[in-house]
């Protein structure tokens, strides 16, 4: 069990990133300012109640990431598990790719990816800029900026807003108890750079893991990634969620994270129909992406900075959109739902229960 000293330690560690996160947007922005003002996105006010709102929000998250720690759902030290110094290496990157992402808002070039990518390996919503970010998903360059970006943006709340997944994927797998761990298979949905996987690891040490993404770059990122845990070989699959090469009912447990909101509707409800079909009848869903109109209309202000400042075409969509009814309309049950600071977990079940006969053989 975690003690005081390790929780004052991650207390003083939480409050250093977001220290980081802080200081980075309002220094990077004041320079936007002076070096490219017409590149500026024009934000709405959020006021000082807002802000002690979303203060609040975030101590409520780091109390639940520490609570969980301490109730064994995963390792304390997972409450560390970052690659700090490889971090520090890359943050002057950070800096130097500032004025190309200025560039691209101020030009509105959205589709500014790599020569050599063949466009008809990709759906056509997937081939542009997110984030206005060099390279869209297509680059190493990219890949390897990437989680210091989000974790910038997120005041170091990217990890544990991850880890939210953990707690109901567990409470789903154990409708398979009968099963040794080892039979059990969980898969995450456009795993990136292999984060959500590292975590998953952590938790559920036996399980078997796969990894699922349409960029090629970003799953070379991931495979550093896990490939640094002892023992680890990652599974790691290209291919696109709308059609996964996964045989029917072939996992126990999915997880989906910061996926919907980069889909226009049609595809997001694609996603959550293939995930109910790879999922063995009594298998878990678990969702986790931005928090939505109706259930955070406190925080309107900040979703609405947030399309503003960074391209995200489907954004608006979403967060009107009703995951709820989308994933009863694929079938699936027992739908639950809770926010943490600025993320949404879902989760939801296949109806049905576990192959008899797939556990006896496990067991």
């Amino acid at each position: 069990m975690p003690d005081q000293l390790t929780k004052l330690a991650y207390q003083t560690l939480q409050q250093g990133k977001a220290l980081l996160g802080v200081t980075h947007k309002e220094v990077s922005t004041r320079l936007m300012g002076v070096l490219a003002p017409d590149g500026a996105p024009r934000t709405v006010p959020v006021p000082a109640e807002l802000l002690d709102q979303l203060r609040q929000a975030m101590d409520r998250l780091h109390d639940r990431d520490w609570q969980e720690a301490e109730q064994g759902l995963y390792p304390a030290s997972l409450l560390f598990d970052a690659p700090w110094l490889d971090y520090a290496g890359r943050y002057p990157l950070v800096w130097l790719d500032l004025p190309l992402t200025w560039q691209r808002r101020r030009q509105r070039r959205v589709r500014d990816i790599p020569d050599g990518v063949d466009p008809t390996a990709y759906p056509e919503y997937y081939l542009q800029n997110f984030h206005h970010q060099t390279d869209g998903y297509f680059s190493d360059h990219s890949a390897a900026l990437y989680d210091l970006q989000v974790e910038l943006l997120f005041n170091g709340t990217a990890e544990p807003m991850r880890r939210r997944v953990i707690a109901p994927l567990r409470r789903g797998l154990q409708r398979f108890a009968g099963r040794a761990p080892a039979q059990l298979r969980v898969l995450d949905v456009a795993t990136g750079t292999g984060r959500t996987l590292r975590q998953l690891r952590a938790a559920l040490p036996k399980a078997q893991l796969l990894g699922l993404d349409l960029s090629t770059a970003y799953l070379r990122q991931a495979n550093r990634w896990l490939g640094q845990l002892p023992g680890e070989l990652p599974q790691l699959v290209q291919g696109n969620a709308e059609a996964m090469p996964f045989a029917d009912s072939s996992v126990q447990a999915i997880s989906c994270v910061f996926l919907m909101h980069e889909l226009p509707a049609e595809a997001r409800q694609n996603v959550i129909q293939d995930c109910f079909r790879l999922l063995e009848p009594g298998g878990v869903l678990v969702l986790a992406d931005s928090i939505q109109l109706a259930d955070s209309p406190q925080f309107a202000a900040v979703m609405e900075n947030f399309r503003r400042v960074f391209h995200e075409p489907y954004y608006r969509n979403y967060i009107s959109d009703d995951i709820e009814a989308r994933l009863q309309a694929a079938g699936f049950t027992d739908v639950e739902a809770e926010n943490h600071f600025m993320t949404r977990v879902w989760s939801a079940r296949r109806p049905g229960s576990p192959d008899r006969a797939a556990q006896d053989e496990a067991a």
